[in-house]
């Protein structure tokens, strides 16, 4: 059984303020606005997700499946 982290830091790449969210176990989070310089973060690319490009944990569906299950309906 694996177990699934739910919480991640995530750090702005503009100004390097970190915050820890909670992650969304049923939809993956393509836009996040940075708390303290309100920068738009998107994901990179290749990455389905702001957690699996600017967090400390990737999402669930990584974390349980590995990179190809994530947002792939």
């Amino acid at each position: 059984m694996t177990v699934i982290t739910l919480e991640s830091t995530l750090t702005c790449p503009e100004c390097g303020f970190a915050r820890i969210e909670t992650m969304p176990t049923d939809a993956c989070q393509w836009f996040y606005e940075c708390e303290q310089c309100h920068a738009v973060l998107k994901p990179r690319p290749g990455d389905c997700c702001v957690y699996c490009s600017y967090g400390t944990v990737p999402c669930p569906p990584i974390q349980a499946r590995g990179k190809s299950s994530c947002c792939d309906g």
